[in-house]
């Protein structure tokens, strides 16, 4: 989005085949030219809405239009292209139909733009977690003027903000207070000891919606510690904290079909209850390596054999309706 705040209007590959085959490429899956179109073709047949992918990062394959952030340049983009349509392709297949799409600091910082350029595009497919500095001021007004694009939450993270005063500065006060008007979520990216800290800021401000990334990172050194699990599950105390159910790939044992991670999940449904637990992939990131999206989505709508349908339709779509599709 340009200053005067117009969307910017950039070519969108022409091919669909092609987009398909670069977003699959990457994924390490093969492509026909004819998973995506059947997909669509399945949901729109059966009339039932697809799933969401409560987390994921785009971005385009230079800096023309969207500058990166400073010391950053187009040789440190990996994948060197991860766009909205190759997102989709390889979404699409498994099922998936709407994303979140989650501000990525390292290439642009907090400038927002790529994401809301998508939004525009796309506003029935798209919300945005975007960043704010709320070491600056005017933090209240950002968020309200940024809900007229789509973006319905913030990431927050002290690995940015700085770890003693990620929560402490005045910006940071008053997004919370404006989160609590607006119902934009304040999207943490934390490690199990940030924990205790989010749960006093929830009793301060009990009415801000808050969402907890990948579990916490619980588990993120192949350890799934039961006094960590036990940090994230006392949040469940706070009706408006969610958990997105996400970043296997980075979690446990790193690798498919993710099983380990399935007694941490269960814990995490019960202590929550599935209308306060969303899953997402965290692309591009859950496709490299031996990680792959099918395996991501499969853990949930296949493999978690203690959820039922309902809690499977909460888990894979309504959750995330509920918390970021609500404009």
């Amino acid at each position: 989005m340009t200053d005067n705040g117009k969307v910017s209007r950039r070519d969108l590959i022409s091919s669909a085949a092609g987009i398909a085959a670069a977003g699959l490429a990457v994924s390490g899956l093969k492509f026909d030219g004819t998973a995506t179109d059947a997909s669509a073709a399945d949901k729109a047949a059966s009339g039932k809405p697809g799933f969401i992918d409560a987390h994921s990062h785009i971005w385009p394959p230079d800096d023309k239009d969207y500058p990166l952030a400073k010391g950053q340049t187009v040789a440190d983009l990996d994948p060197p292209s991860f766009t909205d349509d190759e997102l989709m392709a390889i979404a699409g297949p498994e099922g998936v139909d709407r994303v979140v799409l989650i501000q990525h600091s390292i290439y642009h910082g907090f400038d927002n733009s790529y994401l809301v350029d998508a939004y525009h595009r796309h506003p029935d497919r798209f919300r945005v977690v975007g960043m704010i500095d709320s070491r600056k001021t005017g933090t209240g007004k950002q968020m309200r003027d940024l809900l007229k694009h789509g973006v319905t939450g913030f990431r927050i993270t002290p690995s940015i903000l700085g770890q003693e005063t990620w929560l402490k500065d005045a910006g940071m006060q008053e997004m919370w207070r404006t989160a609590a008007e607006t119902r934009q979520n304040m999207c943490c990216l934390i490690n199990p000891s940030d924990l205790p800290d989010v749960g006093r800021m929830c009793e301060k401000f009990p009415s801000t919606p808050v969402v907890i990334d990948h579990f916490g990172r619980v588990g993120v050194d192949g350890r799934i510690r039961t006094q960590e699990l036990q940090a994230l599950l006392d949040l469940a105390e706070h009706p408006t904290v969610r958990v997105k159910v996400s970043a296997y790939y980075a979690l446990g044992l790193k690798k498919p079909p993710h099983d380990d991670l399935l007694p941490m999940i269960r814990e995490v449904v019960e202590a929550y209850g599935p209308q306060r637990c969303m899953w997402a992939s965290d692309c591009p990131y859950q496709i490299q390596g031996v990680n792959n999206y099918p395996a991501s989505i499969r853990a949930i709508r296949e493999r978690a054999e203690f959820l039922d349908d309902e809690a499977r339709d909460w888990l894979l779509r309504k959750t995330a309706e509920q918390t970021f599709f609500f404009v």
